[in-house]
């Protein structure tokens, strides 16, 4: 069999070459046997018992003598035809392309265009990531903002209450209530120092 493993044959047709040779070859030597088998038998019904010298260890040996000599004249002949079939007929012609490589005859391109190709496709994927992680903080930046703005809203909405109830109960402008609200608060604060200050003094006679 051809040491050659045609491997662009093989991607073409399907098969290798040298399978199917070696297929053809099986199937020659089964069918001689098949036939030597049947000539055998057609021998013996056909001489029957009219030659008794004749026997069928007699005719078997005769069956295998000429099943050798044309094995080894079919061996002989089969490297030739072997030879021929994947020179001609199992062999692609240098023009003849798969159709997944027919796009390099239309748009054919160098190593070093293959290369820079390689590179630019590298630095657009690494641009992708930066952007796609820029896109993932800014989205998390979004999501914050909406909570922060939901807590303002709400209060928003606090101090708008406040100032209505205020409003309704005589107290005036909300803002004003709470400038009150301060100076008491300063007030009560002094007032409680004072009383500390007394408890202490007292404490100490």
């Amino acid at each position: 069999m051809s040491g050659d493993l045609m491997a662009y044959e093989t991607q073409f047709f399907g098969f290798t070459p040298q399978t199917l040779m070696l297929r053809i070859y099986i199937a020659f030597q089964d069918h001689l046997s098949h036939i030597m088998l049947v000539a055998e038998e057609a021998m013996l019904n056909k001489l029957g018992s009219a030659h008794r010298s004749i026997t069928p260890s007699l005719v078997r040996r005769g069956t295998e003598q000429f099943f050798s000599f044309m094995k080894e004249r079919f061996e002989s002949l089969f490297g030739q035809i072997e030879e021929t079939l994947l020179r001609t007929v199992l062999s692609l012609p240098k023009n003849v392309l798969l159709p997944e490589h027919q796009v390099q005859e239309k748009f054919p391109y160098s190593a070093e265009q293959f290369q820079e190709l390689q590179d630019e496709v590298g630095r657009r994927e690494e641009r992708l990531k930066v952007e796609t992680r820029a896109g993932c903080a800014l989205q998390e930046e979004l999501e914050e903002q909406k909570v922060v703005q939901a807590h303002l809203e709400k209060v928003l909405r606090w101090f708008d209450g406040l100032d209505s109830v205020s409003r309704e109960e005589g107290g005036g402008n909300l803002k004003e209530g709470f400038e009150a609200l301060t100076k008491t608060a300063t007030k009560l604060r002094d007032v409680v120092r004072e009383v500390e200050r007394k408890m202490d003094q007292l404490e100490k006679l």
